[in-house]
């Protein structure tokens, strides 16, 4: 199957690469943005960085921090499996509290299944595009579903991800959040099946683009019980966006090895702009007084490395002014955007 051999080609490269650490920390990110865009939100990969090191506008945080949400619920579910946790409705529900902790969701019961009937489109059941089931019969959907997805059985890992992704949808069990937990289930389930050792593969920016034709489908499913075009345009989506990741990484990959040749024409200033270098790899975003904390140089020095670093097109500094600078990896950002 090609989709199963897109995704080995993804994981090998990524299990083999020293550097794939920052990947995955941007990529998680990335799909984060692509996900909560989805569902209406307006921030950018840049919002986000910018978020987490508190160099955001305070003043415009609602979307950002949904976003936030996101990548910890996603860190959260990966810790847990690494764990060796399986997929249950418990951490499912502890997915969606950390999902919804703060911001506009706090108030739809963050970490409990709903308990009222919910819809969508329309303004009520009646006019509806889909009901899901009432809340008597949500706690048997879902127990249902917990046991096909921890089942040993002869289905192949990627339909039964596809086939999951729909059920759990068509559930809806969350007052709200429930398109965002389903698309964190894709990759934890991807990891559980074995198929990717690391949390490489995002299907959000695939769904953005085609969202149409994503809810159409579903909706063909309910109406119709068309799970073989679903499925079709589930694989479709799995090879598009491996064979996407696997340039994204291989061109990082590349541009690294170029930034290093440069650093080591530095003369006597390449060992410690190595050390700069090395720690903004792991980071992507940071602060110069991390940057001297970590690698042990002085803060002057460390400014004088970024100045080089900026220079030669290395580093980018985020945000105006002498005090509390923000630089980032210039690549990873440009090319995660692109």
């Amino acid at each position: 199957m090609e989709a199963v051999q897109a995704l080995g080609a993804l994981d090998g490269l990524g299990e083999h690469l020293p550097d794939v650490a920052p990947f995955i920390y941007a990529y998680i990110r990335k799909e984060a943005v692509y996900s909560s865009m989805i569902e209406g939100t307006q921030s950018s990969l840049s919002d986000l960085l910018l978020y987490e090191q508190g160099a955001y506008d305070q003043s415009h945080t609602d979307d950002v921090e949904e976003v936030s949400h996101y990548v910890s619920a996603m860190q959260l579910g990966m810790s847990r499996m690494a764990e060796g946790y399986p997929i249950t409705l418990r951490l499912i529900k502890e997915l969606h509290a950390e999902l919804l902790r703060r911001g506009r969701g706090s108030t739809k019961m963050p970490g409990s299944f709903r308990q009222s009937q919910n819809w969508i489109g329309g303004t009520r059941p009646g006019n509806a595009v889909y009901v899901p089931p009432p809340p008597h019969e949500l706690m048997g959907c879902m127990g249902t579903l917990e046991l096909f997805i921890n089942r040993e059985d002869n289905i192949p890992p990627l339909v039964k991800a596809a086939l999951v992704h729909v059920q759990f949808e068509s559930i809806h069990p969350f007052l709200d959040g429930n398109g965002r937990v389903g698309r964190l289930l894709i990759q934890m389930m991807l990891c559980s099946y074995g198929l990717l050792r690391k949390p490489l593969l995002y299907l959000s920016l695939y769904f953005k683009r085609h969202r149409q034709e994503y809810y159409r489908l579903l909706n063909g499913i309910r109406e119709d019980g068309d799970w073989e075009a679903w499925i079709e345009f589930f694989l479709d989506a799995v090879i598009e966006t491996a064979d996407d990741a696997l340039k994204v990484l291989a061109e990082l990959q590349k541009r690294v090895h170029q930034d290093k040749e440069i650093i080591s024409s530095l003369g006597r200033m390449r060992k410690n702009a190595g050390k700069v270098f090395s720690i903004m790899q792991r980071h992507i975003v940071t602060r110069p007084i991390v940057l001297a904390k970590q690698s042990g140089l002085a803060p002057s020095t460390t400014y004088r490395i970024l100045d080089i670093l900026e220079a030669h097109g290395i580093v980018l500094q985020k945000n105006a002014g002498e005090r509390n600078r923000l630089y980032i990896y210039a690549p990873y950002q440009r090319m995660l955007d692109e």
